[in-house]
């Protein structure tokens, strides 16, 4: 429907911010393979992948971040995208063995502060 001066009504328009992380994951909403917690932790493992990988942006700036492991908390915020985006967009890598991930051990044996700190750190530049 538009409007008596031809723009489109309020209805017609959809939030970029739903568009954009739909568009990235192109409409999935999970990762094929793998669980990735706030906390796991994402490492790059091999060489960088050329142009002809056939990877989105998206991807390439996560492959960037986790030369040095990373949590989904961590990558969500540096790419200013929603945590289930980056889920999705991790399980990518990691299908293609570009990414190896650490899910998070349970809170019995977590003992290490620079996890805490990782996901705190993530947490606040959210």
């Amino acid at each position: 429907m538009r409007a008596p001066d031809g723009e489109p009504t309020d209805e017609h328009w959809v939030d970029p911010e739903i568009i954009r992380p739909y568009v990235v994951t192109r409409g999935r909403t999970q990762p094929a393979h793998g669980r990735f917690d706030l906390i796991s932790m994402a490492l790059a493992v091999g060489p960088p992948p050329g142009p002809d990988a056939g990877l989105d942006p998206e991807h390439l700036r996560i492959l960037q971040l986790c030369r040095e492991p990373k949590s989904v908390a961590e990558i969500a915020a540096y790419l200013d995208l929603p945590a289930g985006t980056i889920r999705v967009l991790l399980g990518d890598l990691f299908d293609r063995e570009l990414v190896s991930a650490q899910e998070p051990r349970s809170e019995v044996d977590m003992h290490d502060m620079k996890m805490y700190r990782a996901v705190l750190d993530g947490l606040r530049s959210l």
